[in-house]
């Protein structure tokens, strides 16, 4: 008769421990299930005020940028040097401050001559086998291009244009000035009588 009431016994501290770990294990099933869903909403949210911030530090950037090529510009304003010479030996001493060029260094491909008068004898030259591979020497931009100053609007920018004033009308050497200016970005040297290259520029650049 001892033995029934012990088996009861042992049934219910079996039963009283299976029940604790059970509870225990329903307790922390809730409390990670509301946790991770706020934050899931929360998510969402951030980025999407990030998004609007990036820019916003973008334009600031961008406004700084627009000082660069005003600055740019700005530097782009030519040096003007004038070297005298008459009408006749306006091509010679355009010659001579290529030359000086080259020797300081300056790569060929950075200059542009101009004539305000008569053809340069290589533009004359290099004209006589046609417009399209005269052209397209000019395009490779690898040596000094030699140009007239009725047809220099085609010529594109270089670092240094040299404008012989070797002839021609006041009109003409002005337009040639006046374009040479906005063609060279870091230095424009003149050969010509400074009396007229001094009117001119004052009137045309």
């Amino acid at each position: 008769m001892p033995l029934i009431p012990e088996e009861p016994q042992i049934h219910e501290s079996a039963q009283g421990p299976r029940a604790t770990p059970a509870s225990g294990r329903t307790a922390p099933t809730p409390r990670p299930v509301p946790g991770p869903r706020p934050a899931a909403p929360s998510r969402p949210g951030r980025p999407g005020p990030l998004r609007p911030t990036p820019p916003v530090q973008r334009t600031p950037r961008e406004v700084a940028s627009k000082p660069g090529p005003s600055g740019a510009a700005a530097a782009a304003t030519p040096q003007i040097q004038l070297i005298p010479a008459s009408v006749e030996g306006a091509l010679d001493a355009a010659e001579e401050a290529v030359d000086l060029l080259l020797e300081s260094g300056r790569a060929p491909g950075d200059v542009l001559v101009i004539t305000t008068g008569e053809q340069h004898p290589w533009a004359a030259h290099e004209l006589s086998f046609g417009e399209t591979s005269y052209w397209a020497q000019h395009d490779a931009g690898d040596d000094v291009f030699y140009t007239d100053a009725t047809v220099a609007a085609r010529a594109a920018s270089r670092p240094v244009v040299v404008v012989a004033v070797n002839g021609g009308s006041e009109a003409a050497a002005a337009s040639a000035l006046s374009l040479a200016h906005s063609r060279a970005g870091a230095l424009l040297i003149v050969c010509g009588d400074p009396q007229r290259i001094n009117s001119v520029l004052g009137a045309g650049v």
